[in-house]
């Protein structure tokens, strides 16, 4: 019974979401993208004067997803990148005599990238526009996590239909409690924290005083970024554009050039037209519609060697991608499973070739056992070489649990960090049994011998059994961060009590070294180990075999979702199936979780 609410919900919230998206597909959407996988099509050559065409709907993260059986059998790019594969394409683009300009091509969705990842493109794409190459940016709807990338650009233009948006940030988080009542779930709740509002979707109705404080800090750091970022890009006063966002929210077109957001309005084809002057094409020499060019996916496909035949010296720097929640055991492909990282670690620590380890963090934390096993495990691998952390769009919790113990930890000022603090939540399903006339009864021989059951209420003196543990685990991650980070408890106990800082306050209070991204946490490492240039690069875990991939997938419903759009009533389904789904990673034997919010999102 221990494992039945969160194994019911998520399954029966699964199942609806399932059912309404073979609806929605239809079967013979489903036998279009079966056959679809039979097509095959080469990657085109890329000719000299190409433009490199960068996709803002393309989703850039950490490590790559096995490949889809549509991907895999008709050789068509995912619209999936890995975050070093997209800098390396830029960087190499940069270099690359046959590209003369970058197209930034907003036409087919918004960008699904956090801020500290578009913070990294950024870099690159101006390094890109210093080597004299131009920007190029197309959008209908623009909206702030586009503008973010496409404010840099030589020239923005946007369709004269489309709209601007830029009306700040703002996080909607999803409250259970309601619903729970409602169906007879009872919920009790240990943590420590006051900032520590994971439990609160279970517990309230509504943000608490606490939790509303740290995201409004949290969110003004983040646009204070934005404001300087698309300011300076832009020519304008930041006061200027924070008056443009509170006055407007949604700009049309005309209006966004003459404030000077966007420098001019137009249509595809008028920036087809722009783009073939660059290519130095002519309408005899090229259809009227298109541009030579190549995308992002195939130019990084066809010009960056993969690492395992890389052609370096043997020694090695190891980046090890730790993507998703924290769980115990093996985990899947799309959460951190401390048996397998651990055994990552261990290898890694092992092997005389590897001079030093850089740990990119994309997680929200969760089971607080299975990341003191990771840190364990990082901890005996620092004493052979030196460990560096990157930090990407989150790195919290138990994310930052697993962080502590390097050599150096790296952010971006827009990455999301810290929540210091832990918490055990504790369901029943008392009410709901006792509805529909099932009962029980238990005969024990002690008097907490039932303490793990989920059919009643925990007694004060359970709970208090429960929130010694928490204290206990608390204390525990207060001392790691005060001893690793070289900061004084009663410091630590400050920053601590669950909040959540930007990686820009987080260098100010001390739980971060420096500003900088994955490039710089890898160039931070070769220096640390003292390599000279010959070295290569491998990344870990590494990916299954090929056709193991195919068949995990094959049934994936990512599969349905990356096929087309998605109505608004799915996407809103498969929020809430992604919400329950926490409950399933949820695995801590002492249940107790080091995690951010569990539904927390920034629009």
């Amino acid at each position: 019974m221990r494992q039945f609410l969160k194994q019911t919900f998520a399954s029966t919230i699964g199942s609806m979401v399932g059912l309404l998206l073979l609806i929605t597909l239809g079967a013979s959407g489903l036998v279009v993208v079966l056959f679809a996988a039979l097509g095959d099509e080469e990657s085109p050559g890329i000719k000299d004067k190409s433009v490199l065409v960068f996709d803002l709907s393309t989703q850039v993260r950490d490590s790559k997803p096995p490949a889809n059986l549509a991907q895999a059998f008709s050789g068509k790019k995912q619209d999936i990148i890995t975050l070093r594969q997209t800098l390396q394409a830029i960087a190499r683009a940069t270099e690359d005599d046959r590209i003369t300009a970058l197209f930034l091509d907003g036409r087919t969705g918004g960008s699904p990238n956090g801020y500290a990842t578009m913070a990294e493109l950024r870099g690159a794409l101006e390094k890109f526009q210093a080597a004299g190459k131009k920007i190029i940016a197309y959008d209908v709807t623009l909206s702030e996590r586009e503008y973010y990338l496409s404010s840099l650009a030589n020239e923005i233009i946007v369709n004269p239909m489309g709209t601007m948006e830029i009306n700040g940030l703002s996080s909607k988080q999803m409250f259970f409690k309601g619903a729970l009542e409602k169906y007879g779930v009872g919920v009790q709740v240990i943590r420590v924290g006051d900032y520590k509002s994971a439990v609160e979707p279970y517990i309230r109705y509504d943000l608490s005083a606490a939790n509303r404080e740290q995201t409004k800090a949290l969110l003004t750091d983040l646009w204070s970024k934005f404001l300087d970022t698309v300011a300076d890009s832009r020519g304008l006063e930041v006061d200027k554009l924070q008056k443009i966002v509170d006055s407007q929210g949604y700009i049309d077109p005309e209006d966004a050039k003459n404030i000077g957001l966007i420098d001019r309005v137009g249509y595809y084809d008028n920036v087809v037209t722009e783009l073939r002057k660059l290519t130095g094409e002519t309408e005899k020499t090229a259809a009227a519609e298109s541009f030579r060019q190549v995308d992002l996916g195939s130019y990084a496909d066809s010009t960056i060697r993969p690492p395992e035949v890389a052609v370096m010296g043997e020694e090695k720097i190891a980046v090890v991608y730790a993507e998703g929640a924290i769980v115990g055991g093996r985990g899947s492909i799309e959460t951190i499973g401390s048996d397998r990282f651990a055994e990552v670690f261990r290898e890694l620590g092992e092997d005389e070739t590897v001079k030093a380890i850089v740990l990119r963090v994309n997680s929200p934390g969760g089971s607080a056992t299975a990341s003191e096993v990771i840190l364990r495990e990082i901890l005996l691998a620092k004493k052979q070489k030196p460990i560096v952390v990157s930090m990407g769009n989150v790195a919290a919790s138990g994310g930052y649990w697993i962080a502590a113990g390097a050599n150096q930890i790296f952010a971006e000022e827009n990455s999301i960090t810290g929540s210091i603090g832990v918490f055990g939540l504790l369901s029943n399903i008392q009410e709901i049994a006792n509805d529909h006339g099932v009962t029980w009864d238990v005969v024990k021989t002690g008097k907490f011998a039932d303490i793990g059951s989920n059919v009643r209420p925990k007694t004060e003196a359970e709970l208090a059994i429960y929130q010694k543990s928490v204290n206990k685990t608390y204390d525990l991650f207060l001392r790691k961060v005060s001893h690793y980070r070289n900061l004084p408890e009663a410091k630590v106990k400050e920053i601590a009590r669950g909040r959540v800082w930007s990686g820009k306050e987080a260098v100010k209070i001390g739980l971060v070294d420096e500003i900088g991204g994955l490039e710089s946490a890898i160039a931070y490492a070769a220096q640390e180990a003292k390599l000279k240039d010959n070295w290569q690069l491998q990344e870990y875990p590494q990916q299954n075999r090929f056709e193991t991939e195919i068949v995990q997938r094959l049934f994936d419903v990512k599969l349905l979702e990356s096929q087309g759009q998605i109505d608004p009533l799915t996407a809103e389904f498969l929020k809430i199936r992604q919400e329950l789904a926490i409950l399933q990673e949820s695995s801590d034997p002492n249940e107790i979780y080091a995690r951010l919010p569990f539904n927390f999102e920034i629009d």
